[in-house]
């Protein structure tokens, strides 16, 4: 038997991510440059260790309630009511933003539900919504990868069910301002469509204070996790909040799949909660500047104000060729096609080393 004719129908829709590729790529290369990875290089906090290990060793080691630790939803609701004033009070904690806005798109996507995505966009938006049958609807936000309600309006998003948002933004780097999230709120509202807003990056704004758009609307899903602020990456920690109605649904359908989140990360989150993410932030905007200092002067790029990427103008607006170009001179980079309709950019991260960030910008502009 053919084993390939047992496969669904349905994973022909979506693709190998070109970061595995890259990554796959850089396991040849001996003493890569490596601005590929989007995790942080800072160690997994100690006081989140000490808790982790303590649940091991107090046998805290089986499944949890599917919804997630009553203490934990309780924190995680506190924190982000007085964070951005969020008006819901059903939790559910995921395994990751990722498990979370999976659980979203299963329990929201009917086959032809038509969802708008800011392009450029986290390379997970696309794949899931059309794996579930879901049309993506593409916002184009070159060059200033900035969303307004205008850009909305255009694009014809007014049909979509769901808006997908995520600020501080990957690929980009950069953050929503007040003032256009309260607009894109009102014209969400006015236009029946429902908001999945992926947070995860938030403690890494640099340049203003952040704002969330769960200040404006209630119609909305929050997603956020501990995998940026804690370096939890590998923990698979997250919660969504919103309607009550939705987070229920989407706790039965992680009964029947996920089953719960981590439960040695849930006891783990309640240390990470209290960590004051600020010394890293402080650390992240100087790479922030080094990596753009060290870019301006030969690519294009706006200023990242957010995460810890930046979405750079190849030369000849070819993302593809730049980047194998530059993975033959052992820097990783990501191609922008794999964030964007569009082939024209590439994505640096800057979550490295300030040696590597030097070495990997001084060669990027001795390759132009």
């Amino acid at each position: 038997m053919d084993p390939r004719r047992l496969i669904a129908e349905r994973m022909g829709r979506i693709d190998s991510s070109g970061i595995r590729k890259v990554f796959d790529l850089g396991r040849n290369i001996e003493h890569p440059i490596d601005l590929s990875i989007g995790q942080p290089d800072f160690p997994v906090p100690e006081a989140v260790k000490l808790k982790a290990a303590e649940a091991i060793n107090t046998d805290q080691n089986r499944y949890t309630v599917t919804q997630g630790l009553q203490e934990l939803r309780e924190a995680v609701l506190a924190m982000e009511k007085e964070r951005v004033g969020i008006g819901h009070d059903s939790v559910l904690i995921t395994s990751g933003v990722s498990g979370g806005l999976l659980l979203a798109f299963m329990a929201l996507i009917n086959p032809g539900d038509t969802v708008a995505i800011p392009d450029p966009y986290f390379v997970m938006y696309k794949h899931l919504c059309r794996l579930l049958g879901g049309q993506p609807l593409y916002v184009d936000t070159y060059p200033d990868f900035q969303l307004t309600a205008e850009r909305l309006e255009a694009a014809g998003a007014a049909q979509a069910k769901i808006l997908l948002l995520n600020s501080p933004n990957n690929p980009t780097g950069q953050v929503m301002p007040d003032d256009s999230l309260r607009k894109i709120a009102d014209w969400a509202r006015d236009n029946d469509v429902f908001i999945i807003t992926d947070e995860i990056y938030y403690s890494f704004t640099y340049d203003s204070e952040y704002s969330s758009i769960a200040r404006y609307t209630e119609d909305l899903m929050l997603l956020n996790g501990l995998s940026k602020s804690s370096a939890m990456t590998g923990w698979r920690l997250g919660w969504a909040i919103g309607p009550r109605a939705i987070v229920a649904e989407m706790t039965k359908l992680q009964q029947f799949s996920f089953v719960c989140a981590p439960s040695i990360a849930q006891h783990a989150a309640l240390a990470a909660l209290s960590v004051d993410p600020e010394p890293y932030v402080k650390a992240y905007k100087a790479k922030r500047d080094l990596a753009y200092e060290g870019l301006k002067g030969k690519f294009e790029l706006p200023k990242p104000s957010g995460a810890f990427y930046a979405f750079v103008r190849a030369p000849g607006d070819d993302g593809e060729a730049f980047v194998k170009l530059a993975i033959e001179n052992r820097c990783l980079i990501i191609p922008g096609n794999v964030f964007s309709e569009r082939n024209s950019h590439f994505r640096l991260s800057f979550a490295a080393e300030d040696e590597t960030i030097r070495a990997g910008t001084e060669l990027l502009c001795s390759l132009v």
